[in-house]
């Protein structure tokens, strides 16, 4: 066989590529940060226990863990922190909490967070989501129309408080 063909080298991988950054600003809440610091401090110990296996013939988990932290330090550098309890609850902003209305009279509630935190079956949307979109600066009372993939709905803006920075 041809050695053309075989890479020679000192059995480390080279970096595996970073994952993509959002386009978006960076806005966060102070439990994204404060989550977003416990997320690198968790990979920088994974990475750590990962050097110090005794048999470390397999890269890829060091690699991987190596290219998570830099996406986190840089999702770090590009916060934008947004303390929600500035905010006054007149309209709808980044950070608090909305109950809405929907046509059939249900009631639901989601909290505009940033897109670290954001969790749609938590009610947890990023700013950049089309239903926030919608309601940034809204007020209660105001009716809003979510453009959702299966068609435009009218949803009521029922109430706006803080959301809970524990939960």
């Amino acid at each position: 066989m041809s050695r053309a063909f075989v890479k020679e080298g000192d059995g480390a991988l080279d970096p595996l590529p970073d994952l993509p950054q959002s386009p978006h600003p960076n806005y966060v809440t102070p439990r994204g940060l404060l989550a977003l610091q416990a997320r690198l401090r968790q990979r920088q110990a994974d990475l750590a226990a990962l050097k110090a296996r005794a048999e470390r013939l397999d890269k890829l988990p060091e690699a991987a863990a190596e290219r998570d932290i830099r996406y986190l330090e840089a999702r770090l550098r590009a916060a934008i922190p947004v303390d929600p309890a500035a905010h006054d609850l007149k309209t709808v902003a980044f950070g608090l909490r909305v109950t809405l209305r929907d046509e059939a009279g249900t009631e639901t509630r989601y909290e505009i967070t940033g897109e670290d935190e954001a969790d749609p079956a938590a009610g947890r949307i990023a700013p950049h989501a089309p239903l926030a979109r919608a309601l940034i600066g809204a007020e209660v009372g105001d009716v809003v129309t979510w453009r959702k993939p299966s068609g435009a709905v009218q949803v009521e803006v029922v109430a706006i408080s803080h959301a809970d920075p524990d939960a």
